[in-house]
Order: structure tokens, then sequence, then C-alpha cells
């Protein structure tokens, strides 16, 4: 393709400058031909047609004049600088026209392919006017992504000729893992984590440090009640407790192969993502040092232990734009750094695929000695397709076949799971929807059993 249809195809594309005949134009200009191709009929030269015809384009060019120039029209793109997966987020265009026309005008954004929306987005502004127009856009892939154009197609009063333009207005959007989970968890975290029965706040007697007496209510253990205060204020009053602060909690996130299993919703590694930034607000809230270690076949990131909620940031910013690598994560590798960065006992909570590492003992050895030190936890999503294989009902024997080997896979990974279980190693299979819930449920009960 030569240089001149290339633009020509940008053009016609809504992504070059120049000057396209609307499609008012070709329904007049389809009327004035029929118009003059009867006048054929009554002796009327073709040349005289022709020249008709063609005065008739040249004469509709005199409409440009009644458009604004480039330069009597302003835009302005204003946009989110972060974006949550899957969420709609508004951008608005201000749209300023100081010339002395009226003008239609069309838009089209430079947004990646992976945003969802509906273009062109349409307008009128008024001379000497300003317009401001708005639309919604969705982003499905995390990552860091620039805007740097702006098509805008105009026309004039009569409408038959748009003018097309390219403005560089530069912007720089952040789409992040999706955050639902971690804000219920900040609204309520008793609310949050009722699904799993756990409560944040407890504690065996003696266990914990002292966080203040309240009011006696139904279902406390009658051995905190604190007497002194209760014979004081004439009101069964108890002592509250919390799980010890300071405690460090470090994550891993497996980004390899297997972490790219598509689900309902993304993939292993988003919901694996999101369930991680939750836990990590959890420990955070609670006064925890959080560190949160990335890898495939390399250590990809690592963000040191702190504490505060500015940690949460530094996370979220150090792992939004993680993708899932095509190789398998290097075990070795990322257990011999994590032991030579991570000295202080800590709980280590990894988020994987349960059912690769139960067929790759490798992986579980090398939990085994991290054991000696840490206490970890495995925890990944069930196999909705497998425990759906293992409830079908049979009509034939092609599905009874199909059934028994799914039985046979589930009971393999019941007995490989018991058997790591005994050696001390946690694991944890959880619905792609509860797992959030599951991670912070595990996160605060082995903070309340004291086993850090």
């Amino acid at each position: 393709m030569s240089k001149s249809s290339k633009s020509l195809w940008a053009r016609l594309l809504f992504q070059d400058r120049g000057i396209l005949p609307t499609r008012r134009l070709f329904i007049a200009f389809f009327v004035f031909s029929c118009f003059i191709g009867l006048l054929s009929f009554f002796g009327i030269p073709w040349m005289v047609i022709f020249l008709l015809n063609m005065l008739f384009i040249f004469g509709s060019l005199g409409d440009l004049f009644f458009s604004p120039r480039k330069s009597e029209l302003a835009f302005k793109r204003t946009l989110p600088e972060e974006m949550e997966r899957g969420i709609a987020y508004t951008v608005k265009i201000h749209v300023q026209n100081t010339s002395s026309h009226d003008c239609d005008f069309r838009i089209m954004d430079d947004l990646p392919s992976s945003f969802h929306t509906s273009f062109p987005i349409h307008g009128e502004v008024e001379k000497q006017g300003s317009l401001t127009l708005t639309y919604e856009t969705k982003a499905f892939v995390r990552g860091k992504y620039d805007v740097n154009k702006l098509y805008v197609r105009y026309s004039s009063l009569l409408g038959l000729w748009e003018k097309q333009i390219t403005l560089e207005i530069k912007d720089t959007i952040k789409v992040i893992p999706d955050l639902t989970e971690t804000k219920q968890f900040l609204e309520s975290a008793q609310k949050f984590l009722l699904y799993e029965g756990q409560k944040v706040r407890k504690r065996r007697r003696g266990e914990g440090e002292f966080a203040q007496i309240r009011n006696y209510v139904i279902g406390d253990d009658p051995r905190k009640i604190n007497w002194r205060q209760t014979a004081k204020l004439q009101e069964v009053m108890t002592n509250e407790y919390e799980p010890e602060h300071g405690k460090y909690v470090t994550i891993l996130i497996d980004c390899g192969r297997v972490m790219g299993a598509e689900l309902t919703k993304g993939n292993r590694l988003e919901k694996s993502l999101e369930a991680a930034i939750t836990v990590a607000l959890a420990a955070l809230k609670n006064g925890d040092y959080v560190s949160v270690l990335a890898f495939s076949r390399r250590v990809d990131v690592f963000v040191p232990p702190a504490k505060g909620m500015g940690q949460l940031q530094k996370i979220l910013q150090a792992v939004y734009d993680l993708q899932v690598d095509t190789g398998e994560a290097n075990y070795p590798a990322v257990m011999s750094y994590l032991q030579a960065v991570q000295k202080k006992r800590s709980f280590i909570m990894l988020f994987s695929d349960m059912q690769t590492f139960l067929h790759e003992e490798s992986g579980l050895g090398y939990l085994t000695r991290l054991r000696r030190q840490h206490h970890v936890c495995m925890i990944g999503i069930e196999d909705a397709s497998l425990l759906a294989l293992t409830r079908q009902k049979v009509d034939d024997v092609k599905q009874a076949m199909t059934k028994s080997i799914a039985q046979q896979q589930m009971q393999i990974k019941k007995r490989k799971k018991a058997e790591w279980e005994s050696r001390g190693l946690i694991m944890i299979e959880a619905k792609e929807e509860r797992l959030a819930n599951a991670a912070v449920s595990e996160y605060i009960r082995i903070m309340n059993q004291g086993l850090v």
C-alpha cells in the first residue's frame, strides 16, 4: 500500500486530518443528479449535465467557509488516573468554540482496544460557546496505558462536508485490580467475614493485647468479666482483647503459566491479586508488617515489609501490572530469595494452583523446609469444572467414565492434601468469588491463635 493510499485509509478511519463528504452531501447529490438526469429527456446535452454536477460539487465546498477553523476550537480531556479493572468510569471532554459559527462534531478517543466503550460520541456547540461531553468506559486488562490523541470531525451550517482534525492530548491511565472486596472489608470487616463465620476479635483467655472494657453481651466468655468495673458501674462489664500487633505477613503470588486459567471473571492471577490486596489491607489495619513477593521464572516484584496504610499504596503500585508468564514458576530460586530477605518469623500466604502443586511435589518440598522457620499457608481456587463433572448425571457409558475419572482425581487430591497438611502445611481451596473471604479468614484465625 502506497503512502498516499495509507493516508486516505487513515482519514476514512478517523485517524488523520482533512475534509470528508458527509452522508447529507451524498443524498443531496443523488437527488440533484436524478433531477438533472430527467432533464436529459428534454434534449439537454450530456456535457451540460456534467458541468452542472461539477458546479454542484464545487459549490458545496462553500459550506466549509461556514465552519470554525481548527484554531477556533479547543478540546480538553479529563479522565481518572487510576481505573479498577471491570469498573465503569466517566471521561469528560470539554469543547470551547470561539468562532462565529455553530458546529456539529463527532469525537473518537485514543483508548486501547482492551477498553470497552462506544464511539463516536456526538455533540453540538454554539458559536462563542462551550460544551462538556461525557462517556463511560471499562478496562478489562490491567496495566499502564498512554492516551495521546483525540480524533474530531466537525461540520458547519449545512453539514455537507466535515473537517477532520487529530489533536495531541497526552494522558496516562493505570488499570489496577478490582478493589471491590477490599473496600467491603474496609467498610465493615465483620460483615465481610460473616460468610466464613470468623470473628475478628475472637481470642482465647489471656492471649493478645488488652483493647478495652465494654458491656457484657450474650455469647461473651464469662471468664473475661471485669468484676471491679462491674461492681463500680453496677453493670456487667467484660475485657476485650485483640491480636498482638507487629507480626510479619508475607504474601507470595505465583505468576506462572498455571495462573492464566480462565475463570468466570478474569483468570486465577486476577482473583489472586484481588484477594492478596484484601489480606494486605487486613494485616496493615491490624498493625502488622506486610511484604509482597510476586514471581514466575524469576522474582518479578518484591515489596519489603513495612506497616501503616501507606504500605498498601506501595503494594498496589508494585503489583497492578503483573501479567501471567508463559513459563513455570521457579520455586528453588524464589524460596532461596525469600529466605535471604525475610529473616524474621512470619506468616507466609502463597496464592497458587493447588492441583499443580500436589502433582509436582518439588514445590511442596521447598515449602516444607520453609515451614521450619515460618508459618506457611497455601491458598488456591477450586476447579469448578472438575467438581461439576463429579456431580453430573450419568446417561451413557462415556459420561460414566468421565465422572469416575473426575471422582478419582478428587480422591487423589484429598489424599495428597491430607498428607501434606500432616506435615504442617495449611492448604485451602475456595470458590473464586469467596477467595478473598477465605484468605482473610485464615489470616485472622492464625493471628487469633497466636501461631506466628
